[in-house]
């Protein structure tokens, strides 16, 4: 008897992740890969799809388990998954993370916003949204935000073993990081137990979003004129947010003494500065604030400021209104793997 819940018309459960470079998807495919075949005697595959290797470039990772009498020798990208899990917010803004997803599939988002806000980003018309604070959590524990998705995901994939988990954690870290597999456990245990759900009721007939494959930006018939790369982080739009981690520097202008630390370390000129008499009618430059469509969020200037005027902030994206809120978060990145 099958203990997965739901198959395709090869026999195979299917899960996508999307994120950028440098949270952790692809270690996440492979373990999630790895405790489906021997916690559960599954056969599973995994492998991912990047372009260059650098925070923030985006990321895909697929996962498929099928039953121990049947082969998988489809090895192709998944186009209609059961479960997609999206890392990062700010990939909404260059891909439809949620194409070809079954009409009744699940859909687990990093994020702190709220159901029906995330609901809008994402075009989700029906479906369950899963919410998971997977930064939060991350941060907290000092590791990263692919373990707390593991954790939610397993809460979704409620077929799986969550000590099979456990055990792939270990082995993964305790050899190289040993100081890192009860954080990573935690992490995990937190994951699944956070997420929260919403149904979206789904109408009887209803049909998947249909999958688009992406077109190159660089063809003849699909460049623009004038020849814009349009993408973010180009020579002419610097939307940095697809390559940000979740934090961006905080300005407290009546801390800063203007010595210029920040704008010495930040490698993509966000800082804005204006010229100003100062109490002896000296002209000088202020700074008067940071640009964050600049800002990858290195987070160097908050090393540097010797007055604290620059402090960590949590960034949350909501992008179909491109608001920011921030909120103060502790500094503990130190120590992250």
């Amino acid at each position: 008897m099958s203990i997965l819940p739901k198959k395709n018309e090869l026999g195979f459960f299917e899960i996508r992740l999307e994120s950028i470079g440098g949270l952790g998807a692809n270690l996440a495919g492979k373990m999630l890969a790895e405790a489906g075949v021997l916690g559960l005697g599954l056969n599973g595959s995994n492998f991912s799809s990047y372009g260059s290797e650098k925070k923030g470039s985006p990321v895909k990772s697929f996962i498929r388990y099928c039953d121990a009498d049947t082969e998988i020798r489809d090895h192709s990208p998944i186009m209609q998954p059961h479960v997609v899990g999206v890392f990062h917010e700010a990939l909404y803004k260059t891909i439809d993370v949620v194409s070809g997803l079954h009409a009744d599939g699940i859909v687990l988002v990093n994020s702190t916003r709220d159901f029906d806000d995330v609901k809008k980003d994402l075009k989700l018309e029906y479906g369950t949204l899963a919410i998971v604070d997977g930064l939060g959590i991350a941060v907290e524990e000092k590791t990263k935000v692919n373990t707390a998705m593991l954790g939610a995901l397993f809460r979704i994939c409620d077929f799986l073993d969550p000590e099979a988990m456990k055990a792939v954690i270990r082995r993964t870290f305790e050899k190289k990081y040993p100081h890192l597999v009860e954080p990573n456990i935690r992490t995990f245990e937190r994951g699944y137990e956070s997420v929260q759900f919403k149904e979206y009721k789904v109408p009887e007939g209803a049909e998947g979003k249909a999958y688009k494959m992406p077109e190159p930006m660089l063809g003849y018939e699909t460049q623009l004129i004038g020849g814009i790369i349009t993408a973010q982080a180009n020579s002419i739009f610097k939307d940095l947010s697809g390559s940000r981690q979740g934090f961006l520097p905080e300005f407290k202008m009546e801390k800063c003494i203007n010595c210029a630390q920040c704008d010495t370390v930040c490698p993509d000129f966000c800082f804005v500065w204006e010229e100003e008499e100062d109490k002896r009618g000296r002209k000088q430059m202020f700074l008067k604030g940071i640009d964050y469509q600049y800002c990858k969020g290195c987070l160097k200037c908050v090393e540097a400021c010797p007055t604290e005027a620059l402090l960590d902030m949590r960034e949350a994206l909501g992008y179909a209104d491109d608001h920011r809120v921030a909120q103060r978060f502790p500094r503990v990145l130190e120590g992250v793997m």
